[in-house]
């Protein structure tokens, strides 16, 4: 596997259907700045925004490729003096032409070299003038045996700093009479514990206040539900990450979202952090609302 590129731009080029757009997506989720299909000319401009003190823009990802035309033939030239700076690295995307044809055939679009000829034709007239290029690549990625997904993770591996979580999830309170959320992958119900509400001493605390949580938690079930669904998110969210889905969100609802459900939450995320892999933020959709 390449060492991880500690450079504050990276031109993505390669051959067209070697899977950009993948490598693309990947690093937008690793908070890269991506711009693509830039012409090679814009390279020298992005270069300094990237270097300037204080720029916004720490890590910039850029496409370049035969899209960009007779602009496309100065990219060497380009990418010879930018490297000269020492800030500058190229990652080139290839795959066998039998591989490459398959997918244009499956999107059903024309190699843009085709012209009037075969999508052979366009691949064989990529390839010589990607020649150059390619020579002058940091990190070569053959695509031939990748799914998106294998592209994706192979991208998150070579491009995310050290430590950075494999999985990001959002656990989310919620009441149910207020409807549940549309964006949680998992949902889980809390409703089969007593509610505080009805308790006059804790009627307007919420799952946030150590009484609450206490009372939430010492009910019969409380904790065993506990343990029973962080048990089970653990391999859940190691299988999101094999299958780069690096987002989600995990919902667990009560009536009103002000007890049970806070509490619960709470809780599970003591419980996640600290778990290699995993990033945790917390969310309280409806605490407030009553």
């Amino acid at each position: 596997m390449p060492d991880a590129v500690p450079h504050d731009v990276l031109i993505v080029t390669g051959m067209s259907g070697a899977g950009r757009s993948t490598v693309a997506n990947a690093l937008e989720d690793l908070g890269w700045y991506v711009v693509d299909n830039l012409p090679p000319q814009m390279l020298r401009p992005l270069v300094d925004l990237a270097v300037h003190p204080g720029s916004a823009l720490p890590r910039i990802a850029a496409v370049v490729d035969v899209r960009g035309g007779k602009l496309f033939a100065d990219l060497a030239a380009i990418i010879a003096e930018l490297r000269s700076r020492d800030i500058v690295r190229v990652l080139f995307l290839e795959a066998t032409d039998a591989v490459l044809v398959r997918r244009f055939e499956q999107v059903r679009r024309p190699h843009p070299l085709q012209e009037d000829g075969t999508l052979l034709d366009g691949i064989a007239r990529e390839r010589e003038r990607m020649f150059e290029v390619r020579e002058l690549a940091d990190i070569i990625i053959d695509t031939t045996e990748f799914n998106i997904h294998q592209l994706a993770t192979t991208v998150t591996e070579v491009f995310a700093p050290q430590g950075t979580a494999e999985v990001t999830i959002t656990l989310e309170s919620f009441g149910f009479k207020y409807g549940s959320p549309a964006d949680a992958d998992i949902v889980a119900d809390a409703r089969f514990l007593p509610n505080p509400f009805w308790q006059p001493e804790l009627r307007e605390s919420t799952g946030q206040d150590a009484a609450v949580s206490d009372y939430v938690l010492a009910q019969e079930g409380a904790r065993e539900f506990r343990d029973a669904f962080v048990a089970m998110l653990v391999p859940v969210l190691k299988g999101y990450a094999r299958e780069n889905k690096r987002h989600a969100t995990i919902a667990i609802g009560c009536t009103g979202g002000k007890h049970r459900s806070v509490a619960l939450i709470d809780d599970v995320a003591a419980h996640l952090r600290g778990m290699p892999g995993i990033a945790v933020t917390v969310k309280h959709r409806d605490l407030g609302r009553e």
